[in-house]
């Protein structure tokens, strides 16, 4: 470590830095790094802090602050939602915009109850919304809409793309669309707008998130950031959950930031090649079992590992989740090669084949070469919920994908998942043991297989001490 300048965790400035969990002095810097241009001015993340707890002016009341709420670290936690409608169910946080259903006399909240609110979106020149005989039946608006959380604004001092779907590409226009859609607001002036940006970008989940963002944007390479979580002070159980973590979500959450995909073999492999009826292409080789023809997504970030899936799953009673008493809007796709929608491409997800030939069987039959007939879900599914990050591309490849996100403070951001689908990180990690890493056999990753955790469960990739010391080690972060 010689030859390392070091400065105080608690200033918010960096440069090749160790810094402890309590952000004490590791070792004094002879020089003080103190021009840094690139860093948020506190003043202008304090101007901006008074802007997100207020509402603008012609807006529907709502402030940034009613739905990224300060005291349970910027996010929307259903038990707030619950505490404010039991004060006072006239406050701005139940507008119409977010009732169950807009146009009801009397309005009810039950999706903003679990955290959820409607995100209304335009379909992209190259789609549209089909019926399950595959009738064009898209909207003369050409929206549709979708219930997702309310994210934290925690870390967004990473580089972006913003939300869930990556369709925000700053945050001066993340603050205009949000005060457009979610408040009802006009044009936000733009220094007003470049202020709450300010403030977004100085909320951290920790002073190791800081320190990553600091550096990054000082201009040093990610990988040449000193890792802060080596110096976390961990007892026997987190230091196991910390190898489980390399074992099982370093692939898609290493890095300093917790957000990036370091195996970038396990990225390409989640990305198929469809056949023109939505159902994916398999290599057969004898001997072996099917594997899907990938067809590699460099300059996309997004994955798409099963989680709108799991909601499908979930509105059909198939598994248990928190989002599963209230109804999520049912869609089909389709794709086509440009604008002019005269070409189709695919349709997604495609109508199910199934095993037992019952439609609301989930296991999908086999085609004459023994591979299974599938759509990207790897299972049978009528509809999807909410198709991420295709929305915003146009690309079926990434269809139901959303954007990988940061680790950091996940101990404090529950529920979890684009649609707050999991009430709990044991919940996640549950989900993750069950159903999402054991489909990932084909990616490159080598996972144990263990029993089943209860009668007639599913196979586990993790064992019950290996997901309570992961979850006791993601808590950390």
């Amino acid at each position: 470590m010689a030859g390392r300048r070091f400065i105080a965790c608690t200033v918010g400035v960096f440069v090749l830095a160790g810094c402890t969990e309590t952000g004490a002095f590791v070792e004094a810097s002879p020089e003080p790094v103190t021009s840094q241009a690139e860093l948020v001015s506190p003043a202008l993340a304090l101007a901006g802090k008074q802007h997100f707890q207020e509402a603008l002016p012609g807006t529907n009341g709502r402030s940034c602050a009613t739905c990224h709420v300060l005291s349970d670290d910027t996010a929307l936690m259903p038990a707030h939602v619950e505490a404010v409608w039991a004060k006072n169910p006239g406050d701005p946080l139940f507008n119409r915009i977010d009732a169950d259903d807009p146009t009801a006399p009397v309005p009810t909240y039950a999706h903003l109850k679990k955290g959820l609110v409607r995100v209304v979106l335009p379909l992209p020149p190259n789609m549209d919304v089909i019926d399950v005989q595959g009738n064009v039946i898209t909207s003369p608006d050409r929206r549709i809409s979708v219930w997702r959380g309310v994210p934290s604004i925690a870390d967004t001092g990473f580089p972006g793309p913003f939300q869930f779907d990556g369709r925000e590409t700053s945050l001066t226009d993340q603050v205009q669309s949000a005060v457009t859609n979610h408040s009802e607001g006009g044009t936000v002036p733009g220094p007003v707008r470049q202020r709450i940006a300010a403030f977004e970008r100085s909320v951290f989940s920790s002073p190791r998130a800081r320190f990553v963002s600091d550096l990054l944007q000082l201009g040093l390479p990610l990988s040449d950031i000193p890792d802060p979580d080596a110096l976390l002070v961990l007892d026997a159980g987190e230091r196991r959950g910390r190898d489980v973590y390399a074992l099982a979500c370093e692939a898609c959450h290493g890095d300093r930031t917790k957000n990036r995909i370091v195996r970038r073999d396990v990225h390409d492999a989640l990305f198929y090649s469809f056949k023109p009826n939505g159902n994916i292409q398999f290599n057969v080789t004898p001997g072996q079992p099917p594997k899907p023809a990938s067809v590699p997504h460099p300059h996309s970030e997004f994955l798409n590992i099963g989680f709108a899936y799991m909601t499908y799953l979930g509105q059909r009673g198939v598994v248990p989740l928190f989002n599963d008493s209230v109804p999520f809007p049912q869609y089909r796709f389709r794709f086509y090669t440009d604008a002019t929608r005269q070409h189709p491409v695919t349709d997604l997800p495609p109508i199910p084949v199934t095993a037992s030939g019952d439609p609301n069987d989930i296991v999908p039959a086999l085609d004459e070469h023994g591979a299974p007939i599938t759509g990207p879900a790897l299972a049978a599914q009528w509809y999807s919920t909410d198709p991420g990050r295709a929305l915003i591309s146009g690309d079926p490849a990434e269809f139901e994908a959303f954007d990988v996100p940061s680790l950091r403070g996940i101990g404090r951001s529950a529920p979890y998942f684009h649609d707050n689908s999991h009430a709990t990180l044991a919940d996640a990690v549950d989900t993750y043991s069950r159903f999402i890493l054991p489909g990932t056999g084909f990616t490159g990753l080598v996972l144990p297989v263990h029993p089943p955790e209860f009668p007639g469960g599913p196979p586990e990739t993790l064992t019950p001490t290996q997901k309570q010391d992961l979850v006791r080690f993601l808590q950390r972060l």
